[in-house]
């Protein structure tokens, strides 16, 4: 049995559609410490990690544990249609076949959208053993990628114990951002040495829309590693983000 009830809607509204930008199905668990999703993309490139905790919910009841594989389109269609004010009620119907989304606001609208069976295999990214990490304030970061935007398709992150960079360069452009430990919205920044990476930036966009959710960010890095981007809002959620690096030959 699983039902819940929802009055603070952006918590879904500012991030269930950034998942469904990644990933186009995926398995939600629910249990008694809220709903909880991770889920590969197809091409094994990202990762997606979130945990809605059940103090989040005007009310949350779930008995044992649930599995809801769901089309992350039609879940994110039926949340852009909440309104401000708008109360979200979620249950399992019977048998467990569909997921019942109320609306409350002026009027009464009702969804169902089917529950699928998705295998999916849990990624080890616990294993992850990162060299470098920083907090820092999430449109620091949204504004370096969208610099190196405008000069190609993948940017580098570097950095060691007292300064970060992000950089793009072309043929004949380039753009960078750099931030020292010291400066205004950086509140931790450490590394093992110097360490260099590259990532996509058409991934790196939609993660950082995560950063309606909490004004600070992590991100941790290493060299030619992974790179995982977190976002938490205290007592309600978490989302995190792991993308593969792109390595040049």
């Amino acid at each position: 049995m699983f039902k819940a009830v929802l009055s603070d809607v952006d918590i879904l509204k500012n991030t269930i559609p950034i998942i469904a930008e990644i990933i186009d199905e995926g398995v939600f668990r629910v249990d008694q410490n809220g709903i909880s999703l991770l889920s590969p993309d197809r091409a094994m490139v990202a990762v997606v990690n979130i945990k809605i905790l059940s103090t989040a919910f005007d009310e949350y009841n779930a008995t044992g544990e649930d599995y809801m594989g769901l089309n992350l389109a039609n879940f994110s269609a039926v949340l852009k249609r909440l309104g401000t004010g708008d109360k979200l009620v979620m249950e399992l119907t019977e048998g467990n076949n569909k997921l019942k989304l109320i609306i409350k606001g002026n009027g009464v609208r009702t969804f169902e959208i089917p529950i699928l069976d998705i295998k999916t295999e849990k990624p080890p990214i616990d294993k992850l053993n990162f060299t470098g990490k920083m907090e820092v304030e999430a449109n620091l970061i949204e504004q370096g990628i969208s610099d190196a935007e405008i000069i190609g398709d993948s940017v580098f992150f570097e950095a060691d114990g007292e300064t970060f960079r992000m950089y793009a360069r072309g043929d004949v452009s380039s753009a960078q951002m750099e931030v020292r430990k010291s400066d205004k919205g950086v509140l931790e920044l450490k590394a093992e040495g110097s360490i260099k990476s590259q990532y996509p930036i058409e991934y790196l966009k939609k993660m950082i829309k995560a950063g309606k959710i909490s004004q600070q960010m992590t991100l941790e890095f290493g060299t030619d590693y992974p790179v995982r981007m977190g976002f938490k809002s205290v007592d309600k959620m978490e989302i995190s983000f792991v993308l593969a690096p792109r390595v040049e030959s």
